[in-house]
């Protein structure tokens, strides 16, 4: 008898369980659901914890957290017309979970819809944008940050009114040459860095024929004022050393010619000179008498 009982309730618990399934459902707190009757979006639950809805209704989630999508790079042309492999990224989520559904259905099909209109803005933004204003060695030139912006704006309000999403932002994560334009652009950039390269040597040698010219000129003064220094001091030296010879040849002259005679002796005779002298030169009498003129010393 208690076995028959047992039996008789499964299927009321089975089907409450299974009722309770169909009707109540969660809702994370990273998520949004939308309920749908027969295809037809009703109205979306962005509260989190559990909700209940009729058996034959059904619930859809959808992640709201900020994706990032990184779609093929592009080749597009800039207005100088130069190519360019363009790689972009775009930071997004779901604004209106109910067009969202309607216009993509997944986050496939929004990434899908994300890289067209990502291409078409980027196109017309580096169309209307010189290569110079995208990489430049003059930091004052490049406007990238400003470019990326108004391609945010652009790409927001697309997304937003056809897709139901919204675009926080768009950023570049690198441009590239296509492999065909590498080879001259590196060799006007090579061409580019060696005229620089002259003109600063040029500049160099410039400035380095003024300064030794300056140098020059400064020893060629430097010398005059030394050799007129010296000229003058040579001169009252000789005019003093005159003064001092007249003295002391004036208070004894055969002395002072003897002493004079003896100096220049000393000058040029040593150990290995050979003298020839005449009989009645100066030196010979001095030698052999000890006497200058008939006066001895």
């Amino acid at each position: 008898m208690m076995s028959a009982a047992i039996w008789k309730w499964i299927p009321p618990v089975i089907a409450g369980i299974a009722l309770l399934l169909l009707t109540l459902y969660a809702v994370d707190e990273s998520e949004v659901a939308i309920v749908t009757q027969f295809g037809r979006p009703l109205y979306v639950v962005r509260d989190a914890g559990l909700h209940a809805k009729w058996p034959w209704q059904s619930r859809i989630l959808f992640d709201r957290r900020l994706q990032t999508f990184n779609p093929v790079p592009s080749e597009l042309l800039t207005r100088d017309k130069k190519n360019l492999i363009v790689d972009a990224y775009v930071v997004w989520l779901v604004a209106d979970p109910e067009r969202y559904l309607q216009a993509v259905g997944d986050r496939a099909g929004a990434e899908s819809r994300l890289q067209d209109v990502l291409k078409s803005e980027l196109s017309i933004a580096l169309g209307n944008s010189d290569l110079g204003e995208l990489v430049s060695t003059d930091a004052r030139r490049v406007r990238i940050d400003p470019i990326m912006e108004e391609v945010t704006t652009r790409c927001a309000v697309a997304a937003r009114e056809q897709f139901g999403l919204e675009v926080r932002d768009v950023r570049l994560r690198r441009i590239n040459l296509p492999e065909e334009n590498k080879e001259s652009v590196f060799a006007r950039m090579r061409a580019e860095r060696e005229r620089i390269a002259r003109q600063y040597r040029a500049e160099g040698n410039e400035a380095a024929t003024r300064i030794r010219a300056g140098a020059d000129r400064q020893k060629t003064e430097i010398l005059a004022r030394a050799y007129q220094q010296a000229e003058t001091l040579r001169g009252e030296g000789d005019a003093k050393a005159m003064r001092i010879y007249a003295a002391a040849c004036n208070r004894d002259p055969q002395f002072y010619r003897l002493t004079r005679t003896l100096a220049a002796y000393k000058r040029f005779l040593n150990e290995k000179t050979t003298v020839v002298l005449s009989s009645d030169s100066e030196l010979m009498r001095l030698l052999t008498t000890g006497k200058v003129e008939g006066r001895g010393r």
